[in-house]
């Protein structure tokens, strides 16, 4: 519920952003048109090469933003917050005066997604790597988040892979199964509020990894609509200033 409400708002956010030309509008028009200046085809190489570069900035971004202290647990969008059924326990546990454990708990799930985030760099870059000219022309083509349902269908796999070794391990050294036993533990006796057989690795990997393609998608955002991202000296020499 939480990620189909934040991908509303994005949603809703680029609809009513400003009208203005953007590099998916440049994109389209040197894929489908011919040069004004030269009368000849659009050159394929270099305009695959500018939509990497495009996305490479906007993916560095997404990791750069979730990857640092308090990426996930400072951003109400993609706070990662206690399973549904946990957090029944976790309500009544903080009302008999467990309310630091459970904060404790949230922080550690958070501090563990924010650790395993730079892995997705390098994956991010290999699938940039190896878009093809149809993969290009898709996302120019596609819908408002086709960038970033590209890389969930190229990376998804990988990250996962990256992503739940660290995230496992980051949950180790921070407590996060002594956090979640002093949790659980005054109320597990509870028939109807058993918990058992969750794996918490699992979802906080889930969790961090939706997060992350929220924010890649706010960034894909930036890239269709804003002149100002145009950072690299390829995207200006191809879009202008």
């Amino acid at each position: 519920m939480r990620l189909l409400t934040v991908t509303i708002a994005l949603l809703l956010i680029t609809a009513t952003a400003p009208a203005q030309a953007g590099f998916f509008d440049t994109f389209k028009r040197l894929l489908t048109s011919e040069s004004a200046d030269t009368g000849a085809p659009p050159d394929e190489n270099t305009t695959i090469a500018a939509l990497r570069e495009a996305l490479t900035v906007g993916t560095r971004n997404a990791v750069h933003n979730v990857a640092r202290v308090d990426g996930y647990l400072g951003n109400e969008w993609i706070k990662i917050v206690l399973p549904e059924r946990v957090q029944r326990l976790a309500d009544m546990a903080a009302a008999v005066g467990f309310q630091e454990q459970v904060d404790h708990l949230v922080v550690t799930m958070n501090r563990a997604a924010e650790t395993a985030a730079p892995a997705a760099a390098d994956l991010f870059v290999t699938a940039i790597g190896e878009m093809t000219f149809e993969d290009a022309r898709g996302i120019l083509e596609g819908g408002e988040t086709s960038a970033t349902d590209f890389f969930r269908r190229k990376t998804t796999t990988r990250l996962y892979a990256a992503f739940k070794p660290v995230v496992t391990t980051s949950m180790e050294q921070v407590g996060v199964a002594r956090a979640y036993k002093e949790v659980v533990a005054p109320l597990s006796s509870v028939p109807m509020l058993q918990t058992e057989g969750l794996d918490l690795d699992h979802y906080v990997t889930n969790e961090a990894l939706d997060g992350l393609f929220l924010m890649v998608a706010e960034e894909e955002r930036k890239i269709r609509s804003d002149p100002a991202a145009r950072v690299t000296d390829l995207l200006r020499r191809v879009f202008g200033q």
